[in-house]
């Protein structure tokens, strides 16, 4: 059954179908797609004894968000029984504990089916490892659905699961989003817990939901919504349900369009680009928005995320139990033990000034409107073998639109904008002030109305 998130709880909550149907469907179609490479972990058999568990509680009139619905998780989160390798190599062992994201899940009531592909450490916008393999997008199997939740990605655009959640520390929600035709939420800083990970890679990583529409994204956020006494960053809960944002009506907004990247980060925009982003932003003026071109204004921001991006990977693969990584990923940790480390003081006293510098584009803005990325998506394997150089000088250029809001620690959500010529998806980035996703997920509804984009399917 090709049924999105909320539609799936209620025909689940009105007895209309049962969720071992939803399960057996689910790994049916991870099976009938493994090409893809979306999953690492299938939990067929944990997943079915989940189900017929959830059809008991729902027989006895029990009723929770997610109750016997299937979702997948990334493979750099917690899952008692099961390793968390992030695609590194080496000697890994299953974990006791669940992630307080995946305690959330399980609380609502969700089947995790499994844990999907991702790349060393997410340091890339594709999700391929020489260990674990790569993911491929539905769109195109010869492309990367993204990364580094682009298992994730490939997983819901495929229609494994309607829903799947994803981390993002420098665009890795929303590229993959961008690139597979979906929905991606990145929260603001601190709304979702990372825990056991108390300062995930420094404050710039959060988890977020992936899905095909803004409700099903809203829903499974409020599911994940929540802190833990041991985070490092730790917000109220929302005043009102992120999901009862998703059906109002978001009221006359300021929109600012910017094609412009933060100092010191290089690359030509795909004129596809421009022009999908230049469409979104004509409807969104036939919607009633006042939509004119401004530029945040980016200062230094590029010294907020390499400290924090390198130490964070220095310390991930120094956590790990005989890591045997990719060159380029030791190069990376290298640099975060030598420099980042030692820098990440300066980049932490700098987020009052970045925040208040770039925050002037809401003096005259309600939303920022950008490109999700600077290119199409890569071709699987084009980075395949490459050093740390040519990496991260490729997918920079790629990729230099995500990342300076995860310095900020502020929300952006990704939706399709489109499709190139040759038939592959093309996102742009809804930008938000501080904890302002209820406004970025109500004008993106607005928006899916009218474009129609979550009935679109691979193929």
């Amino acid at each position: 059954m090709d049924l999105g998130l909320a539609e799936q709880a209620g025909l689940l909550a009105r007895g209309e179908v049962s969720s071992r149907e939803l399960v057996e469907g689910s790994l049916a179609r991870i099976a009938e797609g493994a090409s893809l490479g979306a999953f690492r972990v299938v939990r067929a058999e944990a997943a079915l004894a989940e189900a017929v568990q959830a059809d008991k509680r729902l027989a006895e009139d029990e009723r929770l968000p997610l109750l016997g619905v299937p979702v997948a998780i990334k493979d750099d989160t917690d899952l008692a029984g099961e390793t968390t390798p992030f695609a590194v190599a080496g000697e890994h062992r299953p974990v006791a504990r669940d992630a307080e994201l995946v305690r959330r899940l399980r609380a609502a009531g969700a089947v995790i089916v499994g844990k999907t592909t991702t790349c060393e450490l997410g340091l890339w916008p594709f999700s391929e490892s020489p260990e674990y393999g790569w993911a491929r997008n539905p769109w195109n199997p010869a492309y990367t659905p993204g990364g580094s939740s682009g298992g994730s990605a490939a997983a819901v655009a495929a229609g494994m699961v309607a829903a799947a959640v994803g981390s993002d520390g420098a665009g890795s929600v929303r590229i993959p989003a961008a690139w597979t035709g979906l929905v991606g939420i990145k929260p603001q800083r601190g709304r979702v817990s990372g825990f056991p990970q108390r300062d995930p890679f420094n404050g710039i990583t959060v988890w977020g939901p992936l899905a095909r529409n803004v409700g099903d994204a809203a829903l499974l956020l409020d599911v994940l919504t929540g802190s833990h006494p041991e985070d490092a960053y730790r917000l109220d809960p929302p005043v009102t349900p992120f999901a009862e944002a998703a059906r109002r009506e978001p009221g006359r907004l300021r929109i600012a369009v910017s094609f412009t990247t933060a100092f010191g980060v290089s690359g030509r925009l795909d004129p596809q680009i421009r022009t999908a982003v230049e469409r979104l932003a004509r409807r969104l003026t036939s919607l009633g928005h006042k939509v004119f071109p401004a530029d945040p204004d980016y200062g230094l921001v590029a010294l907020g995320l390499v400290p924090r991006g390198t130490a964070g990977v220095a310390d991930w693969l120094d956590s790990l139990p005989s890591p045997r990584p990719e060159r380029r990923t030791e190069v990376e940790a290298r640099i975060g033990r030598l420099v980042g480390k030692r820098l990440l003081p300066l980049a932490r006293r700098m987020d009052p000034g970045l925040r208040k510098r770039v925050g002037r584009i809401f003096q005259i803005a309600d939303v920022v409107l950008t490109p999700t990325t600077a290119q199409l998506p890569l071709k699987v394997g084009a980075f395949e073998g490459a050093g740390y150089q040519r990496t991260q000088s490729g997918v920079a250029a790629a990729c230099p639109y995500a990342w300076t809001w995860n310095v900020l620690g502020w929300p952006g959500v990704n939706v399709p904008a489109g499709f190139s010529r040759s038939g592959l998806p093309i996102g742009a980035q809804l930008l938000g002030h501080d904890s302002d996703e209820a406004t970025l997920i109500s004008l993106a509804a607005q928006l899916e109305a009218v474009e129609g984009w979550a009935a679109l399917r691979p193929g």
